[in-house]
């Protein structure tokens, strides 16, 4: 790619939704101008950014009401009511879908109370409201502007599995985003994209401001958001366009496991029934606290010496003597075995020494740094000279720090903006998605076989008759290897045959596998993706026909098809990976 290179878009505007488990927000730029994007501004309080908190709000009737910091002051107000019992409030719930496997139709999502709802529910409300906010402004900038403009881009981790991928894709199918005039983006290519083209976007940095754009060179690239680490490992090839050398990879190691840590200690401290009383009756002090630690822990600085001060609201000393039934909230820390030399208070305030503060740090950033370590080991990246951290987690000094201490001889880049570079990457890549030209298969991917028995290969426990014949039962056909450098539009096909006994289907499940060579879809590391469904008209079967199923790889999402070879016709295929 090139900086004279065009949108491939067909539409007027590209349009970005960056869902994340912290904050949300979109983006988008005009067909004729796309590396310009424009985000939005949300405002909560005395706070201005370009994302606004993932957190939803509905009424009794699971209605919805608001979103974002709209979303935490309206539940604030209502804790001081007393009817936010009567209300969903939910917050950080991206999680749940990075439990793939579990992953179906009907999981719910828990709300702040203990309510629960459906997540594919939850989701489309977020999801409908950052469209409908989306419209208006391109409205506001282009009069007459109407959805049938808009070509849509989804963010989603590129460690999550195809399950969730297809949960996305129905959420925003449920939110009014017609699934044609979608495209999923994965988060850390979006960021890589972004990183390529900075100089676009700002005429004033050159061409090689991040010095990651020399064809042959490798960069690790590590996107670090709120809910999770995504890091995967890109080349630059000779056209200029970027390659994915290993598979995406990464944990549950973004900023909110630090936030976690940070509450427990406040929990633990005051005790559990202060910090439930902070959240029933002064809810508006609980998001105060939230908002508070959100700045603090980007600001912190990585030094050990030092002390960290934070102002807390008045009510959770209060709720804190009172669960300790002592007259000072000095009397809690005096008692505090982890307080001991650590923690001091003083009128509303709670001062840590630096290194007890970075403690709230140490799981997750000792987490991504033997990760990233691990991936150093592999053949492939033994070589990679630059690691390019990403995402707002990124902007963290300590995280900084610590990356560049256990990696002195890497060259570390985080580049302005590094919040934003998945949003506004996102754009980008709804306009040239042809930016990533390769990618390697996360998974092995395959059909469940009975081929003939084999008596020098095949185990006796797998022998089986079927219409007469010896066969091998639960043999796992391998159509994509883990690890595999495939190209979008990589395709693997195998024909089915009709029997002419009026079946209604066909059928095929469709196995992925953590292992590169699987021999049985039974065996450790296997597991059922999903059933793959060719819905047969009463003419193909009461006859003998061949049906060509495909699958279509490379993408970032997985895709399917089927031919009639006799007649040419595209059949529909069904591959529900989320029924329960």
């Amino acid at each position: 790619m090139d900086d004279t290179i065009t949108s491939k878009c067909k539409k007027l505007i590209v349009a970005a939704i960056d869902f994340g488990t912290t904050y949300s927000g979109y983006a988008f730029s005009f067909q004729n101008s796309w590396s310009k994007v424009l985000t939005n501004n949300w405002q909560g309080g005395s706070l201005i950014s370009h994302k606004a908190p993932t957190v939803l709000l509905l009424n009794r009737e699971a209605e919805f009401v608001a979103f974002g910091y709209e979303a935490e002051d309206q539940y604030a107000h209502l804790t001081e009511n007393g009817t936010h019992e009567e209300y969903y409030l939910f917050q950080r719930f991206k999680m749940i879908l990075h439990q793939d496997e579990e992953l179906n139709r009907g999981v719910k999502c828990e709300e702040l109370c203990g309510k629960k709802l459906e997540a594919i529910k939850v989701f489309a409300f977020c999801i409908k409201y950052l469209k409908k906010k989306l419209l208006e402004e391109i409205q506001n900038k282009v009069l007459g502007t109407t959805d049938d403009d808009i070509e849509y881009v989804l963010t989603v981790p590129a460690i999550w599995g195809d399950k969730a991928k297809m949960f996305m894709r129905e959420a925003a199918s449920n939110a009014g985003i017609k699934s044609e005039t979608l495209t999923m983006a994965l988060e850390p290519e979006a960021a890589s994209i972004y990183c390529q083209h900075l100089h676009l976007e700002n005429e004033d940095l050159s061409a090689s401001a991040l010095g990651v754009v020399s064809p042959g060179e490798k960069y690790m690239l590590v996107d670090l958001g709120g809910g999770t680490a995504d890091i995967t490992v890109h080349e630059k090839a000779e056209d200029n366009t970027l390659a994915e050398l290993v598979p995406a990879s990464g944990g549950p190691w973004g900023g909110k496991s630090v936030d976690d840590a940070f509450m427990t200690f406040l929990s633990e401290l005051a005790g559990s029934d202060a910090m439930k009383l902070l959240k029933e009756e002064s809810m508006e002090d609980f998001v105060e606290i939230c908002r508070s630690f959100e700045t603090k822990k980007r600001t912190i600085p990585a030094e050990k010496t030092g002390v960290t001060t934070m102002t807390l609201p008045q009510s959770y000393f209060n709720y804190g003597r009172k669960c300790h039934k002592v007259k000072d909230f000095k009397e809690v820390i005096d008692k505090s075995p982890t307080c001991k030399d650590k923690v001091k208070s003083a009128p509303g305030k709670l001062k840590w020494q630096n290194d007890h503060f970075r403690g709230f740090f140490k799981k997750t950033v000792d987490s991504i740094i033997k990760h990233i370590d691990d991936l150093f080991q592999e053949t492939l990246v033994q070589d990679v000279g630059t690691i390019l951290m990403v995402g707002g987690f990124s902007d963290c000094e300590i995280l900084q720090k610590e990356v560049k201490k256990h990696f002195s001889d890497k060259r570390v880049i985080i580049p302005a903006e590094a919040g934003l570079a998945v949003l506004k990457g996102a754009v980008y890549f709804g306009h040239v998605p042809q930016a990533i030209s390769r990618r390697s298969a996360r998974y092995t991917y395959g059909i469940q076989t009975w081929p003939p028995f084999d008596e020098n290969n095949h185990p006796e426990s797998k022998k089986m008759t079927m219409r007469g014949k010896t066969r091998c039962k639960d043999v796992f056909f391998k159509y994509v290897k883990k690890g595999e450098r495939i190209y979008p539009g990589y395709t693997k096909s195998q024909i089915f045959h009709t029997v002419g006994d009026a079946m209604e289907k066909l059928e095929c499940s469709v196995f992925i596998s953590d292992h590169p060579s699987p021999v049985f879809v039974d065996e450790k590391g296997c597991r059922r993706l999903g059933i793959l469904e060719i819905p047969l008209t009463k003419a193909e079967s009461r006859s003998r026909r061949e049906i060509e199923e495909s699958m279509i790889f490379g993408e970032t999402e997985l895709k399917v098809r089927a031919e009639d070879l006799f007649t040419g016709t595209v059949k529909e295929v069904i591959f529900d990976l989320l029924r329960e």
